[in-house]
């Protein structure tokens, strides 16, 4: 299991990050409660983050990484796939990955101008394509990755999944960064939307989304530079927006798609002979809160979870993963630690569902039912643009389960009994957030 490595890598980049940002105050926030925790000025750091090279990549480059990290770590995603939606199969995504481009073209022909002129667009645009259909396929057929149907060995990386992204971040450059950055927003969720339906359709694993979102930014990044380079000054009909500089006081309200590795104590025991051993599962969601002001808010989430289970003797594969869903309200809050980091909390409340399913046949089931529970957890957040950000995360969830025993000679159960046991959950991944 990887997950140490995802762990390790998470806090390099935390502490890197965390101990090399200066946050400069306005005078307004000269006061001791309006001081960051962290507040060391390395000019070297900061040229570096403003360099074209830093703004081209780190993004992609982060995409990318990620995905290559979690390349042998997708199965319990697509066990959350296989359990909710086993017969989803909707070829939507297929149109769905061009759409950015053809509100672009749509709006470039409807009048509106946009940040290059025709041909300059043109060029740009073709020399993303042609890299990032080059990149896709060269790897498609090198790296020879079976899908998650079995039906051909092109999985890694999704070319929808690149394709989406690359019309996103034109969309974006555009229109986004000279007329509004809630375009670059649209556009952007369009292209997660399709990745996660080449999920949803069993088409793809999630580390094959991941790197095509990655090369799908890149190369169009790429495209871009290139243009800049024959063109130089001329076909530029639209200046940028200009963006002030991102306030760590600001209130840090945010609504986003999280997902992460769920993780339960290693063994449940239903009674003294019988033990179930647990794996890692996959948690995925929808998260949202509204602050008041820099530090308290209130919002709430709904996530589902799977966790993959097998006894003594079991083969996995022939038990039902344990599968919840949550939904849970209450307070958040934030503290700035620079001017694009923060860490923050919860404390949720609410009722979690239990579905029904067999752990082994004709002899260990779980019981449908609602329960209360709650929810902590501990995260820290980069504001990556105005109006997005991420945010990782470590959460623990108490919730609860029923399992209803029936007689097994070869399980050692006697008698048919119910039994209830709480779940401890720590879940620990990451989320991408519009805020507001």
């Amino acid at each position: 299991m990887k997950i140490k490595i995802l762990i390790i890598f998470f806090i390099s980049c935390v502490l890197l990050n965390a101990t090399m940002t200066y946050a400069q105050q306005d005078s307004m926030h000269l006061s001791l409660y309006h001081t960051p925790l962290i507040k060391i000025n390395n000019t070297k750091w900061d040229k570096f983050k403003s360099s074209k090279f830093y703004q081209t990549t780190y993004i992609s480059i982060s995409l990318i990484a990620g995905g290559l990290i979690l390349k042998n770590e997708s199965k319990p995603f697509r066990t959350l796939r296989n359990d909710y939606i086993p017969n989803f199969h909707y070829k939507y995504d297929d149109i769905l990955q061009y759409a950015p481009a053809i509100a672009m073209v749509g709006m470039k022909i409807g009048g509106i101008k946009s940040r290059n002129s025709w041909g300059r667009m043109l060029t740009a645009d073709a020399f993303s394509a042609a890299l990032m259909a080059i990149s896709v396929n060269a790897i498609k057929y090198t790296a020879k990755v079976q899908r998650p149907d079995g039906s051909n060995y092109k999985s890694f990386p999704s070319g929808h999944t690149a394709t989406a992204f690359m019309t996103a971040t034109m969309l974006h450059k555009e229109y986004g960064l000279t007329i509004s950055p809630w375009i670059s927003v649209a556009g952007y969720s369009v292209a997660a939307a399709t990745g996660i339906s080449r999920q949803f359709n069993n088409r793809h694993w999630l580390s094959d989304v991941l790197v095509g979102a990655g090369i799908g930014i890149l190369t169009t990044e790429l495209g871009y530079l290139l243009a800049d380079v024959i063109f130089k000054d001329k076909g530029i009909t639209r200046d940028y927006l200009k963006f002030n500089q991102i306030d760590p006081y600001r209130k840090p309200s945010f609504f986003g798609l999280y997902m992460g590795f769920g993780l339960l104590p290693k063994t449940l025991s239903l009674s003294s002979a019988l033990k179930l051993k647990t794996s890692t599962g996959s948690h995925v969601g929808l998260e949202g809160a509204y602050f008041f002001n820099p530090y308290i808010g209130i919002g709430g989430r709904l996530a589902v979870s799977t966790i993959p289970v097998t006894t003594t003797g079991k083969k996995e594969d022939l038990c039902d993963p344990v599968d919840m869903n949550l939904g849970h309200i209450g307070a958040y809050f934030s503290y700035p630690i620079s001017r694009c980091w923060q860490i923050g909390s919860k404390l949720l409340g609410g009722y979690n569902f239990s579905t029904k399913s067999v752990i082994v046949p004709d002899a260990i089931y779980v019981k449908k039912r609602f329960q209360p529970g709650m929810g902590t957890g501990a995260s820290i957040s980069y504001v990556a643009k105005q109006n997005f950000g991420v945010r990782f995360f470590f959460d623990y969830s108490l919730s609860s389960a029923s399992f209803n025993l029936e007689p097994n000679s070869q399980l050692n159960i006697s008698e048919k009994q119910s039994i209830h046991k709480l779940l401890h959950m720590m879940t620990i991944g990451a989320s991408t957030n519009i805020l507001f």
